[in-house]
This record gives structure tokens, C-alpha cells and sequence, in this order.
């Protein structure tokens, strides 16, 4: 069950607000997200791209550039090597772009999730060694890649690591002992020595802010303004869809990259926008999370991510509209796989690890390509931590997903020596080890997580107490200034208890929508549920009866209910309104 939790900070918001110019609604829910000074609220207001740090503060950024430089003036084959999916993509395309516009020769390899695993690996050495590639260039993979790198410094070749991810460790008795490649140049925000000021960056914003660097810093070179929004805005999708927190200078980034994303997107992100059927709604971050991210994502799971990687250099509609129609159909196949393999992975935790406090589940059949939407399915359904594992090509895979208070890499860091290869942040990992230690795993995760009850379950933090009368379009225009909203910076919830539910009706495929007509202080409100329709059937039918269900459904009867929901905007035919989102219930 999530748990519920109102901000309460206290404040007088109607002096902040008539001092910025906005309600005292608006004025507390800013400072429920930190932002309070008003020096900070203009900048989260009003700040533009100008808030973005200076490249040059990335450790070896110059260096880097230095070598890049060289490289093109003197005609060498640059390869670009990425990972497949959004951040590893947008990232090779920025880099590929980029790197051409300059006359370099470049080319990109993104790595087959089955056939190759996560990053640069041997095979791909020893390819780029045959084809005569004098510089590999990474991008969202590299900083784990210690072997690798020595394996190509050893044929000769200059490595350049640009990456976002954790730098391995080790413990050791003199402390902790951070484990970076030596490659020729490593730009990585992580490092513990780099001076940039923010580390919470994609992959695809690291490779941006080489592109810019080099450009502007080392060639000297006019970049132009369209091209460098349409690199920005390659970053801005990749930070919403890996999940990047939208504080500091990612908000701005995104910000920007939206409104360009509604005005005149990248060639082959129109072109999907068409094929969507998003062409007449407007973009905003959970259209790139949920509908267009995933279709770029489906590449890399269930074919090749190069596929969307062309989406994304080429600049012929014809060939952009065919591959955005393959991505699309890839993503509806991927959507099927990964709810029989969800259902298959809720129920061995109901039968089997309901006293765990890590899940570590064994899904054979499942495709390795869908393990981290599982686990992220299984995280948000129960709380807890989720590793999904399944047969590879040599012993097994798996992709995890965490909650706020546990860390997953230091978590996995532990039993290091269990995995064959691994990698991640707080909230994702990637592994692979020996089939044989599977059992260990679990055994050991478990044995070592710390977390007390009360800290497993997604927490819903409610800005305010808001009746519905006071959820209409106003209160809904004003919120947009909020935008972008996500990670770090959530959109608007608002709790409400002592509702009536009168009325639950049922709608679209598998009744996946479920509308509940609902009583507030005498005036009656139609509220909408997604995803959660048998969910809601049992809980009224294990407290009140099948009969009290059966009356709902027919206007015969009332359950008092308390809700946390969200304002969303809804057109209908043309005339601007709201819908009122369920995002959590309790039947009182």
C-alpha cells in the first residue's frame, strides 16, 4: 500500500505571493518542492538556458575536445559507441550529428542487448581494430568498462569515455577505492575529483555539452541555432526518459527542449509524433515517458537499437514515417510481452517471496529485453526492491529497480563478486552472473538490506488538502507554470478525505478506465482511475460485499472514499477543460 504523506511546511504564502506576483496556492506548493526565496522562484519561473553550467567544468572536457579535434583535422575514423536505449541512443545521435557537421569521420555501433549485453565489450574492440578505427568515442556505457579499455589502448587506440553512470569501486582497508578506466580522456559528472556542480545529468546531456564544448571552446567554431536545439532537444528526451531528476539545470534543459518539441521537433521525432497520433495534443513530459520513449526503447528491446538511432539521423520523411510505423508496432508487441511477464512475476511473489525485503525473481521464459519494465511493474506494485532474472546466452541477465530508500548499486556493490559484469545508479542496475549463483544472490541481497517496514511502499507526498470545487480549470492553468513536471519535481497531488463514491463504471479494453461519480460537500464530480479497475472491485467487495459492488454499478447505493489526485487537462471537441485523476484511493 502507498503511504500517504502531506508537506506541511509552514510559511505565509500570501506575502510570498503578492511579492511574486502569483496565488498563495502557487506560492505553497513552490515551497513544497524548496523553492521559497524569491530570488529561486523567479529562476524557477522565469530562468531560461542561461542557468545551464559551463562544459568546461566536466574533468577532462578539454582534454576530450583536444583529442576530437586532432582526430578531425587529421582525417582519422572516429567510432561512437552507445547502448540501446533512449539516453544511449539520443546520445549517439547527438555525438554522430555533431562530430559530421565538423567533416569528421564518424560512424556509431550500438550494442545488440541479447547478443552483445551493456556497453562496449571485446567483440567490439577487435571491429573497430579491423575496420581501422583510430578513436572510439563512448557515450552513456565506459566508465565500467576497465578491460575494454585496456584491450583497445592495447591495438593502438585512443579511448574517449563519456558517461553518466556510477564509478565502480572497491572497499578496501584505506577506504573506498574508486576504479575508473584509463582511458585517454574520461568525462563522467560522477567522478569523485570532477568539479562540475551538478552530477545529475544523462548521458545524452554529457554528450551535448561535448558537442557545444567543442564547437564553441575548441574549433571555434558557429554552430547553427537550429541544429543546436535540435541536439538540445535530443538531450531534453533523454533526460525525461531516464528518469533524470528535473532540478537545477535539467529543468531548464527540458523546459526548452518541450517547447521546441512542440514547435519544430527533430525530423524523425515528428515523424513518430504523426504515426502516434500526437500531432494535434501537446507535448509534455509524460508523452515522452510514456508514449514516444518507449517506442525509441523498443528498438533496442525487441531488435536492433540501430533501427532507432537511424530514426533519429536521418532527414528524409519517407524513410523517418517507415521506421516510426516499425516502432511503433515493435512497442505494441513489447507492451503484450510485458504484461504476461508481469502477471507471471506477481504471482511467484505472492506464492513464494512474500517475506523478502529485495525481490529476486526468476522469470526464465521472459525476454531479458523487458526485464527492467517488470521490475519497475513489480517495484511500484508492492514497494520493495525488484531484480527480475532471466536465461541469457551464457548463465543469466537481470534488471533491477529500487525505491527511494535503498540504493541499488551500492546494494549490488556488496556482493560484487556474484556478478559476471553490473552497473546502475540508485534506482537501476544491469548484471549478469553464473546460473549457479542465483540462490546466493537472493540469500545475500536480502540478509544485507537494512530497511525497517515502514520504509517499503511508494510514498505519495500531497502538496495540499484541496476540496474538488477548487479543482477547476483556473487552478489548472496556473499549474502549468510548474512544468516541466517528473522526477524531482512531481506534479501537483492533492488529497481530499470525505467523499461519497455513488457511482464506478468501467471503460475501454480489459475496462482498464474506471470513472467514479463522487459527492463533495453536497455537489457531485465525475473522477477518472487508469490501470487499477479490478484492484478498486476487490477492496469494495471485501469491505462492503459483491452486492454493494453490484449497486455502484447501478447508482443504488454509497461508500465513503478519500482520494489523492492530480489536475489534468481534457479536450473535448475542441473545448478546454480538466479531468480530475485519481492517483490513489482509500475506501473508508
Amino acid at each position: 500500500m502507498k503511504q500517504w504523506r502531506e508537506i506541511r511546511k509552514a510559511g505565509n504564502y500570501n506575502e510570498i505571493g503578492l511579492r511574486n506576483h502569483i496565488s498563495p496556492v502557487l506560492a505553497r506548493l513552490l515551497k513544497n518542492r524548496g523553492i521559497e526565496e524569491d530570488e529561486q522562484i523567479r529562476a524557477y519561473l522565469h530562468g531560461g538556458l542561461e542557468q545551464m553550467h559551463d562544459p568546461g567544468q566536466l574533468k577532462d572536457m578539454d582534454l576530450a575536445c583536444g583529442i576530437l579535434a586532432e582526430a578531425i583535422e587529421e582525417g582519422k575514423k572516429i567510432r561512437v559507441i552507445g547502448d540501446y536505449d533512449v539516453d544511449g541512443v539520443c546520445a549517439s545521435a547527438i555525438l554522430v550529428r555533431g562530430l559530421r557537421q565538423t567533416g569528421a569521420r564518424v560512424d556509431a555501433v550500438i550494442p545488440h542487448r541479447v547478443r552483445d549485453g551493456y556497453g562496449m565489450n571485446m567483440d567490439m574492440i577487435e571491429a573497430a581494430h579491423r575496420d581501422g578505427v583510430e578513436v572510439l568515442l563512448t557515450c552513456d556505457n565506459g566508465i565500467s568498462a576497465r578491460e575494454e579499455v585496456a584491450g583497445a589502448t592495447a591495438y593502438g587506440i585512443t579511448v574517449i569515455v563519456t558517461d553518466h553512470h556510477e564509478v565502480p569501486y572497491e572497499d578496501t582497508a584505506e577506504g573506498r577505492r574508486y576504479l575508473v578506466p584509463e582511458a585517454d580522456a574520461v568525462v563522467d559528472p560522477k567522478q569523485p575529483d570532477c568539479p562540475y556542480p551538478y552530477n545529475g545529468i544523462c548521458g545524452a546531456f554529457v554528450a551535448f555539452k561535448l558537442i557545444t564544448f567543442l564547437y564553441d571552446e575548441i574549433l571555434q567554431k558557429e554552430m547553427d541555432t537550429v541544429f543546436r536545439e535540435e541536439l538540445l532537444q535530443l538531450a531534453a528526451f533523454a533526460t525525461i526518459e531516464d528518469i533524470m531528476d528535473l532540478l537545477d539545470e535539467n529543468r531548464p534543459l527540458v523546459k526548452r527542449g518541450l517547447e521546441l518539441l512542440n514547435t519544430r521537433p527533430v525530423r524523425g521525432i515528428r515523424e513518430l509524433i504523426e504515426v502516434l497520433d500526437l500531432a494535434e495534443k501537446k507535448i509534455f513530459a509524460y508523452q515522452i515517458g510514456f508514449i514516444l520513449g518507449p517506442c525509441i526503447n523498443a528498438s533496442g528491446r525487441m531488435d536492433t537499437a540501430e533501427k532507432a538511432l537511424r530514426l533519429l539521423l536521418t532527414e528524409d520523411a519517407d524513410e523517418a514515417m517507415r521506421i516510426a510505423g516499425e516502432l511503433r508496432e515493435l512497442n505494441e508487441e513489447r507492451k503484450s510481452m510485458t504484461e504476461r511477464a508481469a502477471e507471471k512475476a506477481c504471482a511467484r511473489i505472492e506464492a513464494e517471496y512474500a517475506k523478502d525485503k529485495v525481490y529476486v525473481v526468476y522469470l526464465p521464459d521472459c525476454h531479458e529485453s523487458i526485464a527492467g519494465i517488470v521490475a519497475g511493474r513489480v517495484k511500484e506494485k508492492y514497494g520493495h526492491p525488484a531484480l527480475i532474472v532471466t536465461d541469457a546466452e551464457e548463465g543469466l541477465k537481470g534488471s533491477a529497480r529500487s525505491i527511494p530508500a535503498y540504493h541499488m548499486y551500492e546494494g549490488l556493490t556488496e556482493v560484487a563478486d556474484i556478478f559476471t559484469r553490473f552497473g546502475g545508479h540508485a534506482q537501476a542496475a544491469g548484471f549478469s552472473l553464473p546460473k549457479e549463483k542465483l540462490a546466493e544472490l537472493r540469500r545475500r541481497l536480502n540478509e544485507n538490506c537494512r530497511l525497517e517496514e515502514k520504509e517499503f511502499g511508494e510514498i505519495l507526498r500531497i502538496d495540499m488538502v484541496l476540496p474538488l470545487q477548487y479543482a477547476d480549470l483556473a487552478l489548472f492553468r496556473e499549474l502549468t507554470v510548474l512544468e516541466p513536471t517528473g522526477q524531482g519535481n512531481q506534479r501537483p497531488l492533492f488529497g481530499r478525505a470525505g467523499l461519497t463514491l455513488t457511482r464506478l463504471d468501467f471503460f475501454g479494453a480489459d475496462d482498464i478506465v474506471c470513472k467514479l461519480s463522487v459527492r463533495d460537500q453536497g455537489r457531485g464530480y465525475e473522477m477518472t482511475m487508469f490501470r487499477r479497475s479490478d484492484e478498486i472491485r476487490e477492496a469494495i467487495v471485501e469491505k462492503y460485499g459483491e452486492e454493494t459492488l453490484q449497486q455502484l454499478r447501478g447508482r443504488g447505493t454509497e461508500v465513503p472514499l478519500m482520494v489523492v489526485y492530480s489536475i489534468k487537462e481534457n479536450n473535448y471537441r475542441g473545448v478546454q477543460g480538466i479531468q480530475l485523476i485519481v492517483e490513489d484511493y482509500r475506501i473508508a
